[in-house]
């Protein structure tokens, strides 16, 4: 009972996904040539699943008497499983343990998790108050495992304007994603966060029209997947008709779920909200995939 309240406490079945994205980050960055180093990939997992469960301790800290009102028992604080003082101790002992991992990697990791714990930090104390950058923070801590994947193999003196651009293809689809999620999201919080007296995107704009804000980002992420496949410069998505088979149904579910953000009135928003997670997942999948047979053949 005390290992599932730690694991629900520390969100570790986000895990996979920032192992696949990561993994992703670094099979690019090596241009599909050979796989990273065991030791270095696990040292970069490490510090992204560190400074994640940690930070995410430290949210339920802050929000025991906020969650307790809105009756969360998905969280181990307010079940009682744990005592407060243990999510603190979680922080005070796996965020430092994050910095320390990223350091043995190289100055580049270093940097990003130095940038990205404190704005996970930030965010605990302030940003999620502030709805709107709230929302940015979510999107950029989506996106930046890819570029944390491609910076662990990346040599010592290369500048990140160097690394492969796929990389930041990729991170910046998994950015708009994670944007069009959180304000579709906060669309379904609406009535607690006017209770809570919490400034959101669908206060200032309404549910409609930021559900069709929403759908905005959804697409353009579409149509930045396609480049990878256009564009030559991106390498092994080329012209790859396994990337485009798989990322195609990412896109056919962003668009569908746009579609109906835009014409319905009352769209199924937690419905879309677990449908995006799977267009998420399968797009990790269609990044991941032809790097994959590339090392195969190799």
């Amino acid at each position: 009972m005390r290992f599932k309240a730690l694991w629900d406490l520390m969100r570790l079945e986000h895990g996979l996904m920032i192992a696949i994205a990561i993994l992703i980050g670094s099979l690019i960055s090596l241009n599909g040539e050979n796989l990273p180093a065991l030791d270095k990939f696990l040292l970069t997992f490490l510090t992204a699943l560190f400074l994640e469960g940690s930070t995410f301790a430290l949210n339920d800290y802050f929000d025991l008497e906020i969650d307790k009102k809105n009756k969360r028992m998905d969280r181990p604080l307010v079940r009682g499983d744990l005592p407060p003082e243990i999510a603190l101790y979680v922080f005070l002992i796996f965020f430092p343990l994050g910095i320390i991992c990223s350091y043995i990697v190289n100055i580049f990791c270093f940097m990003i998790a130095v940038i990205t714990g404190f704005l996970a930090v930030l965010y605990d104390f302030k940003l999620k108050k502030m709805k709107i950058l709230g929302n940015f923070y979510i999107a950029y801590a989506m996106a930046v495992p890819f570029v944390f994947g491609g910076a662990a193999v990346a040599s010592e003196n290369i500048s990140f304007f160097e690394i492969n651009p796929a990389i930041y293809v990729v991170a910046l689809i998994a950015f708009l994603t994670g944007s069009g999620r959180e304000i579709m999201k906060d669309a379904m919080d609406l009535k607690g966060d006017r209770e809570k007296g919490v400034k959101s995107i669908p206060m200032y704009m309404g549910v409609h029209r930021s559900n069709v804000l929403s759908s905005f980002f959804y697409l353009g992420a579409v149509a930045l997947s396609f480049l990878p496949f256009l564009i030559k410069k991106y390498d092994f998505y080329y012209l790859n008709y396994n990337y485009l088979a798989i990322v195609s149904l990412t896109d056919a579910i962003l668009v569908f779920i746009s579609a109906n953000l835009i014409f319905k009135k009352k769209p199924a928003l937690k419905k879309y909200r677990l449908l995006t997670l799977i267009a998420v997942f399968i797009g990790l999948i269609a990044f991941l995939v032809p790097v994959i047979f590339i090392n195969i053949r190799t």
